[in-house]
């Protein structure tokens, strides 16, 4: 799976406005915080809003604020706002999707791919990000990241 740009600076102008306890913020200071180019920000909080991940307010003190409290907006309610499905191979649903051959088991392979990756995206909220409190099931995963990195030339 490849996190697109949006994804990302979805995913952290969200975790921002999770730290913003309740006022709105300007585009402009999540962009400075995060170093976001704020054009592509205000793209990305489009999206957001259509996606009613985001609410803007008018005014001076005015900005962006969360539609829902932090703790009930999951990473993966952004991935699917930006991207749309978590995994998908060639637009196919994964139920039903089957190969020949030596390649009959690879839909199993895409179903856990899926699998693992909506375990720690549905997992994680705002409110994790926000308090540098991650699930013990992502903490598990990040460390065995880190045992087991490899490096290439």
């Amino acid at each position: 799976m490849r996190i697109s740009a949006r994804t990302d600076y979805a995913i952290r102008a969200m975790a921002e406005l999770a730290c913003s306890r309740d006022r709105p913020l300007k585009a402009e200071d999540i962009s400075g915080r995060q170093d976001i180019p704020v054009r592509f920000l205000f793209v990305v909080l489009g999206d957001l809003r259509q996606a009613r991940l985001v609410r803007s307010v008018r005014g001076p003190d005015g900005g962006y604020a969360l539609t829902r409290p932090p703790a009930e907006v999951t990473l993966a309610d952004v991935v699917r706002a930006m991207d749309g499905p978590l995994v998908s191979v060639r637009d196919l649903k994964l139920t039903g999707l089957e190969y020949q051959g030596a390649a009959a088991p690879m839909p199993d392979v895409w179903r856990a791919v899926r699998t693992s990756l909506r375990q720690v995206l549905e997992s994680t909220t705002l409110a994790d990000l926000a308090t540098s409190a991650l699930p013990e099931l992502v903490r598990e995963r990040a460390r065995a990241y880190d045992d087991d990195v490899r490096t290439y030339p």
